[in-house]
């Protein structure tokens, strides 16, 4: 068996956690203390996330996505091979260490997809880019923390709050897509998500294909204003 070598360590936004980078041969892991954030092998559900909000604004022209999380890349990289060469995408990410592994030891898991001229990655709070300028995007991912109930970063919960989800609406074009990842179903954030006005799906997804841990994604469609 080979061993897990600690490749690099990043402390949480708070500065209170560590998260710790890891690899296994050519498998790579992200550590919050005991919990596995996330692994190279299990991408299957960030890759949903990515291909169901294509799906929803496959009719927009030049459509504009913001990621918040860049996480490993499958949801940046699913989203590239969905939309066309009049897209652009933000990726927001509040870490500045997790940048630094994409494009250096874990260069071979994105595959050069930061390089992608669609791509601009901003090291901030995605908050702050949803609340910065309304009727901007037309599908904003949130792949942030745990989800609704996160684990990583306190500050998070703001996102999922009623006023957060009322800030995403108003940053959303008629029509646009609020998608968020979570580990685990949360009764209480699809009801904030109608509260706020959206027309929401909850999807269960797999974390590899058809196998794995299961997981959800909200599917939130931002309608005319009444």
């Amino acid at each position: 068996m080979i061993p897990w070598v600690q490749l690099d360590s990043a402390k949480t936004p708070d500065g209170q956690q560590e998260l710790r980078l890891k690899r296994r041969g050519s498998e790579f892991s992200i550590m919050l203390g005991t919990n596995e954030l996330m692994n190279s092998r299990l991408s299957g559900s960030e890759q949903a996330l990515a291909k169901l909000s294509c799906q929803r604004i496959a009719d927009h022209r030049r459509p504009r996505m913001l990621i918040g999380g860049l996480g490993m890349g499958f949801t940046l990289r699913a989203a590239l091979a969905e939309l066309g060469n009049d897209a652009s995408i933000v990726v927001a990410e509040l870490v500045p260490e997790v940048v630094a592994w994409a494009r250096g030891p874990m260069a071979e898991v994105f595959g050069g997809c930061l390089d992608d001229p669609r791509v601009t990655v901003e090291e901030t709070d995605v908050g702050q880019l949803i609340r910065s300028e309304p009727a901007a995007w037309n599908a904003i991912l949130l792949d942030v923390d745990n989800g609704p109930q996160g684990i990583v970063h306190k500050s998070n919960d703001a996102l999922y709050s009623l006023q957060g989800l009322g800030a995403a609406r108003t940053a959303l074009r008629p029509g646009g897509v609020l998608a968020v990842w979570s580990q685990g179903p949360d009764g209480g954030f699809t009801r904030r998500l109608k509260q706020a006005g959206f027309a929401v799906e909850e999807i269960n997804t797999r974390a590899n294909g058809k196998r794995g841990a299961r997981h959800v994604i909200w599917m939130a469609t931002n309608g005319p204003r009444s």
